[in-house]
């Protein structure tokens, strides 16, 4: 099946930091630890949404057996979260994906002051419920939001959704660097890249 008979409602299989540590019975801080001082994990196989790693579920799924020391897979983990985005399709490479968005892509689409009229938008259901939840967060597929943006604009109260043209130009070729396209550092990390 070629990317444009993918059904709308398909979603690449992915995977957050909560879910990774999930899959390997640890707890998230590991995950981190495998990034910043082991090395041993990084984002080549992740896709960066509003400021957060989301690795491909299959690169996920086979990261224990490219360690040092092997790290085993928990596959009830792996089954339910399958069973959570489907339906949904197997990505081998991030530049596979389909443009996704989070909170701090789609703030910077419509030109919003703040994501909280979105959570807004999004609890009172005007806007589209999120495609996944993963470590917490809302996450879209691109499309299907633009799709809506017709009906979003028709039925808008205070808030015009005019969508920025080069910020969905940039969302739709992978050269958005806006608002949550880095991972930006938090806690001892900060202060160490301030320095």
């Amino acid at each position: 099946m070629t990317e444009d008979q993918r059904p709308a409602a398909r979603k690449p299989y992915l995977a957050g930091g909560a879910e990774f540590a999930e899959l390997y019975d640890v707890r998230r801080l590991q995950v981190s630890q495998w990034i910043s001082r082991d090395h041993t994990l990084d984002y080549r196989y992740a896709k960066i949404i509003s400021g957060s790693p989301y690795w491909l579920l299959q690169f996920a799924k086979g990261f224990g057996q490219t360690t040092p020391r092997p790290k085993h897979l928990n596959e009830s983990v792996l089954a339910r979260l399958v069973k959570e985005q489907s339906p949904g399709y197997w990505v081998g490479e991030v530049e596979q994906l389909p443009p996704l968005v989070g909170q701090a892509e789609l703030v910077a689409l419509f030109g919003l002051p703040s994501g909280a009229l979105l959570r807004k938008a999004v609890s009172t259901s005007r806007f589209r419920a999120a495609d996944y939840t993963l470590s917490g967060s809302p996450i879209w597929l691109l499309e299907p939001v633009m799709e809506d943006v017709p009906a979003l604009q028709a039925g808008a109260r205070g808030v015009d959704w005019a969508v920025d043209e080069s910020v969905l130009a940039a969302l739709r070729d992978g050269t958005y660097e806006g608002p949550g396209a880095r991972i930006v550092p938090r806690g001892k990390a900060a202060s160490k890249s301030a320095n």
